[in-house]
């Protein structure tokens, strides 16, 4: 007997409150695309979806075809969840309190689910856009083997209900076992990565600076940060008052870091290496070894270091494949000083699981801080500020023995390359190009295309003091496709939820690709009629030649 549902969603929209209680089948099936709904906050007069204590609701949820639920607000199914098509979700609270079963469901982007009992694989998508953040899912109940596959170290897995004591990986880290050896879940890693990229904390995997032998400024001297216990007082720089203070140590974190060379180097893992002197005579007294997102103190700002690498006396070393390393924590984050240098203690941003804690005694967590309200001194990546620092700093080099020869220059280009790729595979180049518009013909019957193009991040062909690390293919304004006489607006690019491979701009009218971006077209294209599909691009370029090769080389 075929399921009786008391609605029925079939087109992209905002969630309201006309699902409570109610048995809703959400179906993309009549779309090439998919549908995306998005669960936003306050769009009922009694603000529901506001949080977890006034959810949406339903009484149960089925899905067919290709669905995305988005936003941020709160949405709960209260009872199971059944999918027989394509889930993506990247909203961050969604819940559901029974049993979630059928195909695979994809959380990416920041989303979230909370499942009572898992009978459904889940695969881990994009990480999301904000550092602290993370792909997660909360299993209530795992009496039964899940499977989860792409697993990377922005993507958290917390086993809620307290029946296992501890966890931990299999010996080759493809299960997660609990202390009877009983298989909690089969895993598969991004490529990439393995098991020694995550910690257990509890019932929690998460992945997440010092390097060891960092000495810090303590009361009663420089101690090496291997050897700082809760309690120590340590030296801090109160900028305000431009003196010095003591500041006692709560907490004393260590990790294991495995560097991944295919990746970009900021991105790798590298330790950054900063030679003596390299800020000043003296400054650091011996080379400092820290992580890329460890930040420097200059002028009342705290600097990522990674900003200031410029390959000379500041660099990533590359002769150090994995190395242990090391947060201190103060009473409040402070300017302290680590190898002559003023920089940070640890500001606990969500990230704490990923260190274990070598002293004794045992502190508890407080709530996640962020560096808006709770840091010592402000956080800044404005290029006008860092890139003054960076260049001073690339003054100095003559003055600072060991520094590396800078590698030449990778050639640089403005042009594109842009290109489509069909649904079927087909490569379509531009048939007409003037100063901003390609044109393309399109074969008939293509329901989507990629906007293939060259692309770079603005870190790489400006500079690291540029804290832009996206790759940027082209900014695209107008999408118009003619066929049989008709001309279709294409505004896929342009909404909030963008298709694969799009990045916002500060322009309402324009989004770039990353170089390899999806564009559907639905059924505007007639299995008997050819179509010209018209593409204005705002910007272009520059593009790392030598960067773009070897990226293509690997794609293919």
């Amino acid at each position: 007997m075929a399921t009786t549902y008391d609605q029925t969603i079939s087109q992209s929209g905002v969630w309201d409150d006309s699902t409570d209680s109610k048995n809703v089948l959400l179906d993309g099936s009549g779309s090439t695309s998919g549908i995306t709904l998005s669960v936003n906050t306050g769009t009922t007069s009694w603000n529901e979806g506001d949080s977890s204590g006034s959810p949406f609701t339903t009484q149960a949820l089925t899905i067919e075809g290709n669905v995305t639920l988005a936003g941020n607000g709160y949405l709960v199914d209260d009872g199971n969840l059944t999918n027989n098509g394509s889930l993506t979700i990247t909203n961050p609270n969604f819940v559901v309190n029974d049993i979630v079963s059928g195909n695979a469901i994809t959380i990416a982007n920041g989303g979230g689910l909370t499942v009572g009992t898992l009978n459904a694989p889940i695969s881990f998508g994009a990480s999301p856009s904000d550092p602290t953040a993370y792909n997660t899912l909360n299993i209530k109940n795992y009496g039964t083997e899940v499977t989860i596959n792409n697993l990377s170290p922005r993507d958290k897995i917390v086993f809620e209900n307290g029946q296992s004591k501890t966890l931990h990986w299999s010996g080759d880290g493809s299960e997660i076992v609990d202390q009877n050896g009983a298989i909690v879940a089969k895993v598969t890693f991004a490529p990439g990565y393995s098991k020694d990229d995550y910690v257990f904390d509890g019932d929690t995997v998460t992945i997440t600076c010092f390097l060891s032998g960092s000495m810090i400024r303590t009361a009663d001297g420089d101690v090496a940060v291997e050897d700082i216990q809760i309690g120590d007082q340590l030296v801090a720089f109160d900028w305000k008052s431009n003196k010095n203070i003591t500041r006692s140590v709560v907490w004393v974190g260590k990790a294991h870091a495995t560097v991944h060379p295919e990746r970009s180097d900021d991105e790798a893992g590298w330790p950054v290496r900063i030679l003596k002197d390299a800020i000043a005579d003296g400054v650091p007294y011996k080379d400092m070894l820290i992580t890329p997102e460890h930040c420097l103190f200059f002028k009342d700002r705290f600097v990522p270091v990674r900003m200031l690498v410029n390959n000379a006396s500041i660099f990533y070393d590359k002769s150090i494949f994995s190395y242990d390393y090391y947060h201190v924590e103060t009473d409040q984050h402070s300017v302290i000083t680590a190898d002559g240098v003023l920089t940070e203690s640890y500001l606990d941003t969500g990230n704490r699981s990923s260190f274990r804690q070598e002293c004794k005694v045992v502190t508890l967590r407080g709530e996640a801080k962020s560096w808006k309200k709770d840091a010592g001194a402000p956080l800044c990546v404005e290029r006008s500020f860092v890139e003054t620092l960076f260049r001073a700093l690339e003054w100095r080099e003559n003055s600072v023995i060991g520094c590396l020869v800078p590698l030449e220059k990778s050639e640089i280009t403005n042009d594109p390359d842009l290109h489509l790729i069909t649904d079927t595979g087909a490569i379509v180049h531009p048939m007409r190009r003037t100063m901003h518009q390609y044109s393309f013909m399109l074969p008939s019957g293509t329901q989507s295309v990629r906007i293939i193009s060259r692309a770079s991040r603005p870190a790489d062909v400006i500079g690291p003091f540029v804290d832009d690390r996206r790759y940027l293919g082209v900014a695209v304004t107008d999408i118009h496709l003619l066929s049989a006489k008709q001309q279709h607006n294409i505004t896929a690019h342009l909404q909030v939820e963008k298709p694969e491979g799009w990045h916002a701009t500060d322009w309402t009218d324009c989004a770039w690709t990353n170089g390899n971006a999806a564009l559907p077209l639905g059924d505007l294209l007639p299995h008997d009629k050819m179509g010209i599909l018209s593409i204005t691009v705002r910007a272009a370029g520059p593009y790392l030649v030598y960067k773009q090769q070897i990226a293509k080389a690997y794609s293919a």
